[in-house]
């Protein structure tokens, strides 16, 4: 099969094995033998063995698997062998460590024992801090006093008469007469507003409360004011994803900032938006009546004007739609380098967005026989669309089918039977959660439906329910395991699509410390060190009580 993927049409898993053995000639011309160091006595540790007299025997080096990914765009996943078999007897070693206590402080208030100007004297400590090393402590510290601080190293704020709590920020006009919050260090204010042991009312006067963050307009909202859960739905109008874009934050009074914090509901307001602007998006396009508006919507509302969009699309006379696909994605998680590297997302408070891709766009080109041609906008689902029609074309079978089948009967590339086989970790009627074998991150988790699913507009209300009810306990799952940053990216199909194989797929990737990614990675190389079997594995222990 020239289709480079690890999916064979007898639903089995195809991969490479390395074993390699060579020879080098040794081409150094001079020695450079020198001490290391010195050991207790005072003799020396020397560097022979890094100048050898002749050349290099490499026999039985380490074994290397080599698995395509499922999906050849996304490259190939190299394993390790002897890294990964250290796993398979100690699962613990793919534990992500929890981060210590630090309070800067409680290590000062040490030093000014006694001393009746030490909290003058802690605060001019804080200001003398290089940047750098603030930075660290803005993002590392557990300690709220210590966050307060800086928090107002960053910025002003205007206090209650009490003088504890934030009432907000303070604001100045600038040279137009527009109102601007006065913030003397906005890296340091980002990453104080970001870390969860800020207290609750300076993170809602920096970050929350809406508007504090520009004038993006509130279109949609779900839940209550000061109840279980509430989430707003943002427009952003001028936004880096042509035509715009929706996000769903969880609103300034319903803090979260862990997912242990996320609840079921939160999950389903979170997704209940962007179905609910989805199917009105969609409904304006097709000439479906949208119900009265000024309110959310309610489930059977949203499926009913699903399927009558269904109907339309369906129809032998339907116009096709100006839209045709959905954008979702989610960064979860916050980090920022003292050298001033974003490590990841722009705000750690749960935010997912979603927008609409067009069907087509105009031509821009420097011919003018060109210029009116269409452009077929990219849409990520367009490339597992682009693999399967191939896959079809040289098999004869449909990919996904074979894909779920390699998956359910899936075994151990290291051949030891007696060790965990299966890369599911949990399923019901309507989708399932696994490991894929090629995994991009180290620690990739896939969602997928069982059905002929291709996008959220084929989903009736029990697969959003399952896919909903999954998502968040694969984050859960991932974050007890101590995962901090994870990007979720949908793949889905185009809605007027006549491929009825595809499956929506949502990949879960994980961010690992000391792993952010060079040469290898820019190539679509992964390297991994363990067994998917052993991660999946690993991800079911994770999720028991």
């Amino acid at each position: 099969m020239h289709l480079r993927t690890c999916v064979s049409p007898s639903g089995k898993f195809v991969f490479g094995v390395h074993r390699p053995s060579f020879c080098t000639d040794n081409l150094r011309q001079h020695d450079a033998v020198t001490a290391l160091g010195f050991f207790d006595d005072g003799s020396p540790l020397e560097n022979p063995e890094n100048f050898p007299p002749s050349g290099v025997e490499a026999e039985q080096g380490d074994v290397i698997f080599e698995i395509p990914n499922a999906f050849p765009f996304r490259g190939t996943t190299y394993i390790r062998k002897s890294w990964a078999d250290a796993k398979v007897s100690d699962p613990s070693l793919m534990l992500l460590p929890k981060s210590p206590p630090v309070s800067f402080s409680t290590t000062l208030s040490r030093w000014f024992k006694e001393d009746g100007n030490a909290l003058k004297k802690m605060d001019s400590v804080f200001k003398a801090l290089p940047e750098p090393l603030l930075l660290a402590l803005a993002k590392t510290s557990t300690d709220p006093d210590d966050l307060v601080i800086m928090a107002n190293l960053s910025c002003e704020f205007v206090y209650d008469d009490s003088q504890k709590t934030p009432s907000g920020l303070r604001f100045k006009k600038d040279r137009e007469g527009a109102p601007r919050p006065v913030i003397r260090n906005s890296v340091l204010y980002e990453v104080i507003a970001n870390n969860p042991h800020l207290p609750d009312a300076y993170k809602e006067a920096m970050v929350l409360r809406p508007g504090i963050q520009g004038t993006s307009e509130i279109v949609g909202e779900f839940g209550e004011k000061n109840g279980n859960s509430h989430v707003f739905e943002y427009l952003r109008c001028n936004s880096y994803i042509p035509w715009g874009h929706y996000a769903a934050n969880m609103a300034s009074d319903t803090v979260r900032y862990r997912i242990s914090d996320l609840t079921e509901a939160d999950m389903k307001g979170l997704r209940h938006l962007y179905y609910q602007r989805t199917y009105v998006r969609l409904s304006s396009m097709a000439g479906v009546r949208v119900p009265e508006k000024r309110r959310p919507l309610t489930e059977s509302e949203l499926e009913e004007m699903r399927k009558h969009i269904l109907s339309r699309l369906r129809s032998q006379n339907s116009t096709p739609l100006p839209f045709n696909s959905t954008l979702w994605g989610w960064n979860f998680g916050f980090d920022f380098a003292p050298s001033h590297y974003r490590l990841h997302a722009s705000h750690q408070q749960v935010h997912q967005q979603f927008a609409l891709i067009p069907a087509r766009v105009s031509s821009g080109t420097s011919s003018d026989d060109e210029a009116d041609l269409d452009f077929l906008p990219y849409a990520c689902g367009d490339l597992i669309r682009d693999v399967i029609t191939s896959y079809r074309i040289e098999t004869g079978q449909h990919f996904f089918k074979d894909y779920i089948r390699a998956i359910k009967s899936n075994t151990r590339m290291d051949g030891q039977t007696e060790k965990e086989n299966s890369l599911i970790i949990y399923e019901d009627d309507h989708v399932m959660l696994f490991v894929p074998k090629a995994q991009t991150s180290q620690w990739e988790v896939q969602l997928i439906t069982l059905g002929t699913i291709g996008n959220i507009l084929e989903a009736d209300k029990d697969v959003r329910a399952s896919l909903d009810h999954a998502m968040l306990f694969c984050m859960t799952m991932l974050e007890k395991m101590g995962a901090k940053m994870v990007t979720t990216i949908e793949y889905s199909s185009r809605f007027d699509s006549d491929n009825e194989d595809q499956r929506l797929l949502y990949s879960f990737l994980p961010k690992l410390p000391e792993s952010p990614g060079a040469f290898s990675e820019a190539q679509l190389r992964w390297i991994n060190g363990h067994y998917p079997e052993d991660f999946a594995a690993f991800c079911r222990s994770a999720c028991q009580p």
